[in-house]
This record gives structure tokens, sequence and C-alpha cells, in this order.
């Protein structure tokens, strides 16, 4: 079930914590750079300027090895992971 969230800080290209949750959240179907790999910032800054502040769609698919949501996320009716998608590809 999807709930609206209020994102409270970025934490790489495709993590972020929300102000209802303990562990992040975890894009599904979008895998940004790691810190130290060629485009990790321009992807941090991307996201945190997307959804940083922003009450979030989250919807959980799935958790990951550490316990973290992996969800569909959207901004209004747009989806986060394909606009993340179609940002790394024009870089």
């Amino acid at each position: 079930m999807a709930r609206r969230e209020r994102v409270t800080r970025v934490i790489d290209g495709d993590t972020f914590m929300t102000s209802s949750r303990k562990k992040p959240v975890r894009l599904a179907n979008y895998d940004a750079p790691e810190r130290g790999q060629r485009g990790y910032k321009v992807s941090k800054d991307t996201l945190k300027s997307m959804i940083s502040g922003k009450t979030v769609t989250v919807d959980v698919k799935a958790r990951d090895v550490y316990g973290r949501a992996v969800a569909s996320v959207k901004v209004g009716a747009k989806s986060v992971s394909a606009a993340m998608k179609s940002r790394s590809k024009k870089k």
C-alpha cells in the first residue's frame, strides 16, 4: 500500500530517508553510481533537487539485504526512478 511521506535527507542517487521511517528507502528499478564512482555527485544532486523536503508517494515492493524498503516513488504523478533514468541518459 502506497504512503505519502516527507523526504528528510537524500543519502545518494537512489537512497533517501523520510520522516516516518527508521531505515532508508531505496528506489526500485534504478541503480545510481556509488560513492567514489563517476557520476555519483551528479546523481545525488539530481535526486536531491527532485525530492528533498518534498512529500512523495512510497509504494514498497520489497526489502533489500540491509532491510531497506525498495520502493516505487512518485512526486505527484511522476515516477522518480523513470525521471532519474531519463536524466542519467542525457549526461
